[in-house]
């Protein structure tokens, strides 16, 4: 038989003694269980206090997660902004190439870097930009892509700059063109119909509508956009009252629908200056002007000719 430890109670007072005898064995099994039961608590208090740490350090890497998609948003529409600017500078460029004959191949002027066979496109809000939607999901992606993306910017940005500076110096030897160039508008209002085919209000039929018309309210002052000199002023079939400007170097401009004319024919005028207000006479729907700009004979779209916004 094997050895047995008696383990003896004692009471405070006078009842009786307790004995519990206990094997060797079962005393081995009782020392196992509360070391494997100190173990357990032990292990399970070291991973409370890791999950608790671990918990921790997770919400403050969510913290600087969001953090950074903030930033890196702030980032990207800086980016977007300049961006824009130089969408503008492009359209700028091109308008002044154009109203200058720089990209004429008739005048062998095509002086780079402008490019006509890639227009300038506005940015479609529809088309989901991969910048955005990886800051959404990776975020260190994200900044690679914005990393190219300012490369690319840097790289145009110089690119306009020398257009730019070429425009600089052919536009110094031509300050009396530039002010013979129709560069403004000729009347404050909406753009109501555009250059090209259209449907006309009369017939229904397509059409091509030489000009634009800018609507307002009758009397609104018409202005010259650019010096010349009047070589027609009085009512010309559905146009009414109309008056053209022949501003040399082969331009001339037209305006239609006048409620009245503040010009004579042979008069000399500056850019800036009343020529007549604006009407609904002749073949009209509403009070508007008719704008056309006639370069060497042919009728070009007014819009590539005003630089102002």
């Amino acid at each position: 038989m094997g050895k047995r430890f008696t383990i003896m109670v004692v009471p405070d007072r006078s009842s009786r003694v307790r004995r519990f005898r206990i094997s060797r064995a079962s005393l081995w099994s009782l020392g196992l269980l509360v070391f494997a039961t100190l173990a357990g608590v032990t292990f399970g208090a070291i991973h409370y206090f890791k999950a608790i740490e671990k918990l921790a350090e997770n919400t403050k890497l969510r913290r600087q997660n969001v953090e950074l998609r903030t930033e890196l948003l702030q980032v990207h529409e800086k980016v977007s902004s300049v961006q824009s600017v130089l969408d503008r500078i492009q359209r700028f460029d091109s308008k002044l190439r154009t109203i200058t004959q720089l990209h004429d191949p008739k005048r062998h002027l095509a002086v780079g870097p402008f490019d006509a066979s890639q227009p300038d496109v506005e940015r479609s809000d529809a088309v989901i930009d991969p910048v955005v939607l990886a800051i959404g999901e990776q975020p260190h992606l994200a900044i690679g892509l914005l990393g190219e993306r300012l490369e690319e910017i840097i790289t145009e940005a110089e690119r306009r700059e020398g257009s730019i500076r070429q425009l600089e110096v052919v536009l110094r030897g031509q300050k009396v063109r530039l002010a013979s160039t129709p560069s403004i508008w000729p009347a404050r209002g909406w753009v109501t119909s555009g250059f090209g085919s259209r449907t006309d209000p009369y017939t229904g039929k397509s059409t091509m509508h030489r000009g634009i018309d800018i609507a307002n309210q009758p009397g609104i002052p018409v202005v010259a956009p650019a010096r010349g000199v009047v070589t027609f002023a009085g009512t010309s079939g559905g146009f009414g009252k109309v008056i053209v400007i022949d501003h040399g170097y082969g331009l001339r401009t037209r305006y239609g629908h006048l409620s009245e004319m503040s010009i004579r024919v042979g008069e000399r005028i500056d850019r800036g200056d009343l020529v007549g207000k604006i009407g609904n006479t002749g073949r009209s729907t509403g009070p508007h002007l008719h704008y056309e700009v006639e370069v060497n004979g042919v009728c070009e779209n007014p819009m590539n000719y005003i630089l102002e916004d």
